[in-house]
């Protein structure tokens, strides 16, 4: 259920009965316009301190209740995000001059679906993510390419999804979307619930 508190109905881009629809519909025009990676995502945590961090990602998969990435979960971003059980992100088109900003609670995605993805990827990516230490210093590119040579010849040709290899999903309590408009008036609509199984209130904002 969602209560609108605009009175401007939503209507065109913005209409829809869930964020991830929405979400899912700009996805998909996204991926007919943007020449690369139009499911990158700028992924924001925090470190100890309090800190900012952010990286490109790639999203995955959007569900009907989550957005969905795969990382080492020895990495940084993956020490962050089990710290503090929360992240956010934002993905933008230039193309289609609209942006999606997502902040919410974090879960692992570490079962089938996790090994499922994993089985879909090349082969070399797949010995590459064994390979890898992510975050970790590195000596050198040569060093790294010894890794992967002593991975190929030890995992062979169908290589199991690595123990310290898997999914996040991000379980948003808020998502807004954002759509230029001329003379910087743009639309913003923000989707808000109190807790996971609350209801959505969308509110339209100020550019």
């Amino acid at each position: 259920m969602t209560k609108e508190s605009d009175m401007d109905s939503r209507s065109g881009k913005f209409a829809g009965d869930s964020p991830f629809e929405i979400a899912q519909r700009w996805l998909s025009e996204a991926e007919q316009t943007e020449p690369n990676d139009p499911n990158a995502i700028a992924l924001s945590t925090v470190d100890a301190e309090g800190l900012p961090n952010v990286r490109m990602v790639l999203l995955k998969d959007i569900e009907a209740d989550g957005f969905v990435f795969y990382t080492n979960y020895g990495s940084a971003k993956a020490a962050e995000i089990e710290a503090a059980g929360k992240a956010a992100f934002v993905m933008h088109w230039k193309s289609l001059r609209r942006q999606v900003r997502v902040r919410g609670l974090v879960e692992k995605e570490d079962g089938s679906q996790a090994d499922d993805y994993f089985a879909s990827r090349s082969l070399k990516s797949r010995l590459g993510a064994w390979a890898s230490k992510q975050s970790q210093p590195l000596s050198s590119r040569g060093a790294l390419m010894a890794e992967v040579a002593k991975v190929t010849a030890t995992k062979g040709t169908n290589p199991p999804r690595p123990p310290f290899w898997g999914g996040f999903r991000i379980r948003p309590l808020e998502v807004e979307f954002w759509a230029d408009g001329e003379f910087r008036l743009h639309d913003r609509f923000v989707w808000r619930r109190a807790a996971l199984d609350a209801d959505w209130t969308v509110t339209r904002l100020n550019p």
